[in-house]
């Protein structure tokens, strides 16, 4: 059982590294990419200073000559067919990261810090092996008359006794 306690623990605090570091690392491009709004970009392709365009679910990251910008496309525009009038150079990719996912690396560390808060709270209160100052509990038994009275009879003749 306590191997068992050894390896979770470990397994946790591995994906709690490991949501970390993707919550905080990011993609290189999104991090290179500036943002701009939406009605900037829609200027800048009819003027025809867009070169390449990358559609990323709701993300737009375009190419011009100062280099990669990024907006937000809002919701129930096609921005396709002025793509396509421009002769800009489309590239469509899925969705990088779901809402599941996205709720799941800003919710886990919360969520890792209650679990571990519960389980200090419960060792504290005596849950498990002695609690959490249980190493100085002496382990001595109260005898009573009933569960074992010890007499000179019990004990006569045995060298240790004297």
């Amino acid at each position: 059982m306590g191997n068992a306690r050894n390896i979770a623990f470990w397994v946790i605090l591995f994906l709690l590294i490991l949501a970390l570091f993707n919550l905080f690392s990011g993609n290189q491009s999104e991090m290179n990419a500036r943002s701009v709004a939406y009605s900037d970009f829609i200027s800048q392709v009819e003027g025809g200073g867009v070169t390449s365009v990358v559609l990323d679910g709701e993300t737009i990251q375009f190419t011009t000559g100062q280099g990669t910008f990024e907006t937000v496309r809002p919701s129930e525009v096609d921005v396709t067919p002025v793509l396509l009038e421009n002769d800009v150079r489309i590239q469509a990719r899925p969705q990088e990261q779901s809402g599941f996912m996205a709720g799941l690396v800003m919710w886990l560390p919360v969520l890792v810090l209650i679990g571990v808060w519960i389980f200090f709270m419960n060792r504290m209160q005596g849950g498990g092996r002695g609690g959490a100052m249980g190493f100085g509990k002496s382990k001595a038994k109260l005898l009573t008359e009933k569960s074992g009275r010890v007499t000179f009879d019990d004990v006569a003749g045995i060298d240790e006794a004297k």
